[in-house]
């Protein structure tokens, strides 16, 4: 039996452990927050390396990939210095399969308008350009949800061009400043209405979405990645109509691209992140797709 373990700096009310089957072979998925607290998340790293086959990396992204061009977050790399087991944070999943989900949903969902809001684009940039592959029209608020500068944009060259100014410098920021962590992810300050009403679907990390979520979505799609038993009920109160989550959902929930490509790593049994090319190998063989729910049942 494979063993993963995700160590998120995320709340710890979001943990989780499930047994499944993954190619055939039995994997424990795990998820241990640490409540926004990097030492403690430094000290969970150190507690369980060499007792799992592979960790996800949660809550964080070790670094960001846009235009061809990685940025590494400093603020957060530090804490999986030295660590011996893979460490992954689910980027390479991302890049795989993210592109394709504006695709392989255009004939699950009703009928909508192709207008597309991603909050922090610069993370999800992978599905920001399958979005644009597919002729939707996008609205970009990383200066308004990543910064608080109410400024949305709309050309990816901007986008572009604001990545490649700003992302060297807030990446050495403390990721606190620029990410909802701990106490944060349970609040929730409606901001921004105008331009959640103006989008058919709503796209990013969910706890970007979480963070200024109006009161009404009425007939809204919200595609997202990690998401409880408690944020599906949350969605539903406001009228969002369908959820889509990139990876399966297991026992209720819908565990991150961290856990998935970790589990996947375990599997490879290669003691080392799985280069791009091999993880679209293995996602051809599972033919992982989008995890779409109705909720307006």
């Amino acid at each position: 039996m494979k063993r993963v373990v995700s160590i998120s700096l995320g709340s710890s009310k979001r943990d989780k452990r499930v047994e499944t089957t993954i190619r055939d072979e039995e994997v424990v998925l795990e998820r241990i927050g640490a409540d926004g607290d990097q030492k403690r998340m430094r000290q969970l790293f150190l507690e369980y390396d060499g007792q799992v086959d592979a960790f996800g990396f949660g809550g964080a992204d070790l670094g960001l990939e846009v235009n061809d061009r990685y940025f590494p977050l400093h603020s957060v790399r530090s804490i999986v210095a030295g660590i011996q087991s893979p460490v992954v944070d689910g980027g390479g999943i991302r890049t795989v399969v993210e592109r394709q989900t504006a695709r392989r949903l255009q004939n699950l969902l009703p009928p909508h308008s192709k207008n597309v809001l991603f909050c922090v684009a610069v993370g999800r940039y992978a599905m920001v350009r399958g979005f644009l592959d597919m002729g939707y029209q996008p609205l970009f608020g990383d200066l308004a949800f990543g910064l608080g500068i109410p400024v949305f944009l709309r050309r990816l060259s901007t986008l572009h061009l604001l990545a490649g100014i700003l992302l060297p410098v807030m990446s050495r920021l403390p990721f606190s400043w620029i990410y909802p962590t701990g106490e944060k992810q349970e609040q929730i300050v409606p901001k921004f209405g105008a331009q959640y009403s103006w989008a058919s679907i709503i796209a990013d990390d969910f706890h970007y979405i979480r963070q200024h979520l109006p009161s009404n979505l009425e007939g809204k799609t919200v595609v997202t990645n990690t998401t409880t038993d408690e944020d599906v009920g949350l969605l539903k109160e406001r009228g969002v109509s369908h959820l889509a989550t990139v990876t399966p959902r297991l026992d209720g929930r819908s565990f991150g691209t961290n856990v998935m490509e970790a589990a996947l790593t375990a599997l490879a049994g290669k003691g080392r992140p799985l280069s791009t090319l091999e993880l679209q190998e293995m996602l051809d063989d599972e033919g992982m797709t989008p995890s779409l729910l109705s909720l307006s049942q």
